[in-house]
């Protein structure tokens, strides 16, 4: 078995970090949190819940946020990671089979896929997504049907062997698209999909150029 970690990233979740540190720790795995400049309790919740607590000082981003995960993990020797969102809509029940699709695929990367039954997803969300899957998997040659879900494994060694530079949520698409450019396997499995009423931390519109503008930078960029 693989020493993995769970990364969250996190701000202002502290309705829903408690319960899900919980969860994944009754699981049997370490919790990392990266509490990115929450003005409410969420790092001390997730504290009291046995995450290891690390914070940002002030709001830097999901990208900068992970990217701490990111190095943490790399220190203290884990040989995989699973990378959560903190505001409850991805399962600690499907960690397994992030897990069991690594093994039994030997993929490098294992990206969550909401697309195999996306009910309660937006429309507009549904057909963005569909459209920026379609682009990421031309520029990483291989399939990728969710592309821009942050639930996925990812071994350490394919975040040694890759420079990341994303501060947001483009960073999703590099991981993928850097790591493919160093030959690296990606596989996806069906997670649930889950939808409350709590308010989306994308920006539509501002986000969608930010990752216009990086597929753009990435035509030109040499392997890095």
């Amino acid at each position: 078995m693989m020493k993995i970690a769970v990364v969250i990233p996190a701000h202002n979740e502290v309705q829903t970090i408690g319960p899900l540190v919980e969860a994944v720790r009754a699981l049997g795995y370490d919790c990392i949190v990266i509490d990115d400049g929450s003005v409410d309790q969420t790092g001390e919740v997730a504290g009291k819940s046995l995450a290891v607590v690390l914070k940002t000082g002030s709001k830097s981003g999901k990208g900068k946020a992970l990217k701490v995960g990111f190095d943490y993990v790399i220190r203290n020797g884990y040989e995989a990671l699973i990378a959560m969102d903190g505001d409850g809509q991805h399962s600690p029940s499907d960690i397994s089979a992030f897990v069991a699709c690594c093994q039994n695929t030997n993929a490098d990367i294992v990206s969550g896929n909401r697309m195999g039954n996306p009910q309660g997803m937006p429309l507009v969300r549904l057909a963005t997504n569909r459209l920026m899957s379609w682009l990421v998997s031309l520029f990483c040659r291989q399939f990728i049907p969710d592309t821009q879900c942050g639930f996925r494994l990812i071994k350490t060694k394919v975040l040694q062997a890759i420079k990341l530079e994303s501060s947001d949520f483009e960073i999703e698409t590099e991981v993928l698209i850097k790591s493919s450019r160093k030959g690296f396997k990606i596989a996806s499995v069906d997670i649930q999909t889950i939808y409350r009423d709590e308010v989306s931390k994308i920006q539509p519109v501002r986000d969608t150029v930010r990752f216009i503008a990086y597929l753009w930078r990435e035509l030109f960029r040499k392997n890095d």
